[in-house]
């Protein structure tokens, strides 16, 4: 692909909004990064990655950090920094590349190939993916889907000005119970390569 394609995916939890990424990076034939990115940053910096998971997407505690000559005593900002540095060399040299979350849509908005989506979905549609996913109960999964969406949320304006799942901070939002995941699929490979071919005119 010549010209750069960066789309992010901000998502609910259990919206699909994973599924839907993983579809957009086979369509267009570029790589997908989500749970892989925290591998991919240890393997550049030469980090143990078990020294860094239960610390991704983790909200920074401002009562216990500090920054100091531009480094942190939070090992959650930590992570996120690097991830966040880590997705902004990859755009710099002009990879095209599909990612799930991590404030993609904040850190990378100058780049002019990107396009930013946030998937969400009816609250049922929600619960009964997760008992599908998990094995889990309504009840539970509903707590679940709670829990998650409140941890994305903490994480996502600990770093950024814009808030989580507000509209005005993505190019589109779709409601993905309203099509299924497959032609909500579709509806995105739409909008997508219109833009791009606006901004190729």
């Amino acid at each position: 692909m010549s010209e750069q394609l960066i789309i992010s995916i901000g998502r609910e939890f259990g919206s699909g909004g994973h599924e839907i990424a993983r579809r957009l990076a086979e369509h267009y034939g570029i790589q997908l990064l989500d749970s892989n990115l925290l591998s991919e940053v240890a393997d550049e910096r030469n980090l143990d990655v078990r020294n860094l998971e239960g610390l991704e997407e983790k909200k920074k505690i401002p009562l216990f950090s500090r920054t100091v000559r531009g480094f942190s005593s939070s090992p959650e900002e930590n992570v996120a920094l690097l991830q966040f540095d880590y997705l902004q060399k990859k755009a710099s040299r002009g990879d095209s590349f599909v990612v799930v979350g991590r404030c993609s849509e904040n850190i990378l908005k100058e780049y002019g190939g990107l396009i930013s989506i946030f998937v969400l979905a009816d609250k049922k549609c929600k619960i009964e993916r997760i008992m599908r996913m998990y094995g889990l109960t309504g009840s539970v999964a509903e707590k679940f889907i709670c829990e998650k969406d409140m941890e994305r949320k903490r994480y996502h304006n600990s770093f950024c000005e814009g808030k989580w799942g507000d509209s005005r901070n993505y190019d589109i939002s779709v409601n993905s119970s309203r099509l299924g995941v497959e032609e909500t699929v579709e509806l995105l490979v739409d909008y997508i390569d219109r833009r791009r071919k606006r901004r190729e005119a």
